[in-house]
């Protein structure tokens, strides 16, 4: 009998679905007047007898939090619910104050939609939990969070490989604070992200999945369903049998882990709020899909094709696009540069060669020390031969690290470029005296050397010195001389 071959992950179809939780940025709460601070340290000072689930109290609805749902919704192109309503989603746990949270069920506010080609199932509204925390022998709780407007997008089990969920996530990201309807950072759980994953050998999804929590970052949403998918594999492929249920991601060991059996809809024992009221959108027009959209800022794909209208490569206007910072100084950057049109890729590659550079090692401070209106003047200095590349680049770093005037800058560095053929000429014959061979090598015909020539002129300038202008300097001394 032929010995079988071992299955390997190429013989199994991965599918994931993913869950993402936002707290949205509204003054208030979602069904109190208690105030909405993500940043308030103090455990408990945002609390009233609303959110606390005191007897006798009735909730109300944030009607801003319900325009940031449906702000999202018809960016994504989703369809406006007419009849909603609010649900009571049951479950008893420490950070629940009522026993139950406000929820929606049959009828989310939008339904359908895609984002960078991911079909989206539905997105409602409702309150987040409190939250706890343990430590010492002890768990405690904090309710400052407990009310927070939380809106969720459920997208269709259509995502086959890791890389496209962790797009689908960032582009979330990035919409929502385009939107301004969610601050959205992942460290601080303001957005929370779990992925459904379930594989299976005939091509379709597999009737259990395992719903994977607790990841904190877009790094670790690719390679948490990268790992769930191999231990589901390998429990396959040993024998055994994959269990629906909830695990946790342990961001240390790089490796989920099992929390509980997953939970279906009859477990929370859903029913229509009876203390808030049914809503039909169509009726307010202030929620109408017409409205909504008007009032819409540039969304971040038709950003990116305006960038490659204007001249950049595809690629950086990707990088550029890809986050609200960058495109927020870049577009301050382009009216700057309204009557230098023809400098606009060029600003675009010191804002993706070099300034992206620069973050990309120091994190925490992007675009918070240089000004537009400064970054420009160094492009200008650029085209004007004022400063070589070389030179930009150090002025750009002393003004990404800590602000500051170009020009002030390059003057205080010795990097202001020298154009005067006069006064290049002793760095001119300094290169020669000091590389003879390379001298005698241009003279033999090896016309490819004089770049190294050229790069000796610019060290011994400090970067200080016009490039083409010691190319023609050079070339003429070594004719003369040949």
């Amino acid at each position: 009998m032929a010995q079988q071959t071992p299955a390997t992950s190429s013989d199994y179809r991965l599918t994931v679905g993913l869950e993402i939780h936002a707290e949205l940025a509204t003054k208030t709460k979602m069904f109190c007047n208690s105030v909405n601070d993500p940043e308030e340290t103090m455990p408990n000072a945002n609390v009233c007898p609303v959110c606390m689930a005191h007897p006798g109290t009735l909730p109300t609805i944030n009607r801003e939090a319900v325009k940031h749902v449906l702000r999202v919704g018809a960016a994504i192109n989703g369809n406006f619910a007419d009849y909603t309503e609010f649900d009571r989603k049951s479950y008893f746990y420490p950070d629940i104050p009522k026993g139950y949270q406000i929820s929606q069920f049959e009828h989310p506010f939008i339904s359908g939609g895609e984002l960078v080609g991911v079909p989206v199932t539905r997105i409602h509204l409702e309150e987040d939990t409190a939250r706890s925390i343990h430590g010492n022998n002890q768990s405690l709780v904090d309710f400052n969070r407990a009310g927070v407007p939380l809106m969720e997008l459920v997208t269709e089990p259509a995502i086959h490989d890791a890389k496209t969920a962790g797009e689908f996530a960032r582009a979330l990201q990035l919409l929502l604070r385009t939107l301004g309807v969610s601050h959205a950072n992942l460290e601080k759980g303001e957005m929370r992200v779990e992925a459904n994953v379930s594989v299976s050998k005939d091509g379709t999804m597999a009737k259990k999945y395992v719903e994977v929590k607790n990841i904190n970052s877009f790094r670790s949403v690719e390679r948490a369903i990268t790992y769930e998918a191999e231990r589901q594999i390998a429990l396959i492929e040993s024998g055994g049998s994959v269990s629906q249920e909830t695990r946790g991601w342990n961001e240390d060991k790089q490796e989920t882990f099992s929390q509980r059996v997953k939970e279906g809809s009859a477990d929370y024992r859903y029913f229509p709020e009876p203390d808030l009221p049914k809503m039909m959108l169509s009726a307010d027009p202030e929620f109408s899909r017409n409205t909504i959209v008007a009032a819409l800022p540039e969304l971040p794909w038709n950003r990116h094709a305006r960038y490659v209208a204007l001249g950049l490569k595809v690629d950086d206007a990707t990088f550029i696009a890809s986050t609200l910072e960058r495109s927020t100084f870049f577009d301050a950057v382009l009216l700057h540069m309204q009557e230098d049109a023809s400098h606009v890729p060029l600003a675009a590659n010191y804002v993706v060669s070099d300034l992206g550079g620069y973050y990309a090692n120091n994190p925490g401070v992007e675009y918070k020390n240089i000004s537009a209106e400064s970054f420009v003047e160094l492009i200008r200095m650029v085209s004007s031969n004022e400063l070589s590349s070389r030179g930009a680049k150090d002025v750009l770093a002393v003004m990404a690290e800590k602000g500051g005037v170009p020009k002030d800058i390059a003057t205080e560095k010795d990097l202001l470029q020298v154009s005067d053929p006069e006064a290049l000429k002793a760095s001119v014959r300094e290169v020669l005296e000091a590389n003879p061979a390379v001298v005698e090598e241009y003279r033999a015909g090896k016309e490819s050397v004089l770049q190294f020539l050229v790069g000796q002129g610019m060290k011994a300038t400090r970067g200080a010195g016009n490039p083409e202008i010691l190319r023609e300097l050079l070339t003429e001394e070594l004719k003369r001389t040949t």
